[in-house]
């Protein structure tokens, strides 16, 4: 057999924690593959009843299944992937979480908060409830993971990087999704400042916002599908590997000058449909 060039595995020896890794046609799920297959040791965590509310509905192979899918999708010599499912909204899981993957691995180098609480009210349906939750599952848990993150890292460690993701609400009104895009502008707005704070612990801070990725939530041929390939400029929905080969940059030694930056990735979204 050929050997393994020296440079296949370029994450090799660091860690990284992917959130809201729960169904295999998600972001989540191609980030995760991408940074074990880097060679990165990766937590994946999960919260499968938040999918099971949405349309969509959570992966039928569930939590482990998920994890194990993706293992099976992993070169030899690619990171470990341990799964870990979690409620976000309590307060006490994120702490939780880094700590769980601090101890599996022996340490955290990536944070990328890629889970989110999607959530179709207009203003006059919002409530305190469902405002409070987005809140919680949106920002806090993901300002308490940076947070943790930021007080257990090893400074000395290299390649320490966070990764958020927002939406396009800052291009253009996003209707009847108030109690989400409200939060993911939050993410967005407290980059910079995020950046500036865990630049001491020598971690790189960013945001990404995605565009429309085909995460199984738009049915190929249905009127939204259809909709929104006709307004982007190559005349397609992006795919989950598209937003890896960002991530993917990111976390690698070649990404470690990058900071405090909302990186629209949408494969020019904004331009058709909103310019």
């Amino acid at each position: 057999m050929p050997e393994t060039p020296a440079n296949a595995f370029p994450l090799h020896g660091r860690v990284a924690l992917v959130t809201g890794v729960s169904r295999r046609v998600g972001i989540a799920y191609a980030l995760a593959r991408r940074l074990a297959t880097l060679g990165a040791d990766v937590m994946a965590h999960s919260w499968a009843p938040h999918d099971d509310e949405m349309p969509w509905g959570a992966d039928p192979v569930g939590a482990e299944g998920v994890a194990a899918k993706l293992t099976g999708e992993l070169p030899a010599g690619a990171g470990r992937v341990v799964a870990r499912s979690s409620d976000l909204a309590d307060p006490a899981a994120p702490a939780a979480l880094v700590d769980a993957a601090t101890a599996t691995f022996g340490g955290l180098d990536l944070l990328i908060a890629t889970h989110a609480r999607s959530s179709t009210y207009d203003l006059a349906s919002s409530t305190a409830a469902e405002l409070d939750l987005c809140w919680a599952v949106n920002v806090r848990a993901t300002l308490l993971l940076a947070q943790r993150y930021a007080a257990v890292r090893d400074h000395s460690r290299p390649g320490g990087r966070m990764v958020m993701f927002t939406s396009g609400q800052y291009f253009a009104p996003m209707q009847g999704e108030i109690p989400y895009v409200t939060t993911k502008g939050a993410l967005q707005q407290i980059t910079k400042s995020l950046a500036m704070e865990l630049s001491a612990r020598r971690v790189t801070v960013n945001c990404i916002d995605p565009g429309p990725v085909n995460t199984g939530y738009a049915e190929p041929g249905g009127e939204l599908y259809e909709f929104v390939a006709s307004k982007m400029p190559f005349k397609r929905w992006g795919e989950p590997d598209d937003v890896a080969n960002l991530v993917e940059w990111l976390a690698r030694d070649e990404g470690g000058w990058m900071t405090g930056q909302t990186l629209s990735n949408d494969g020019g979204w904004q331009l058709g449909a909103f310019g």
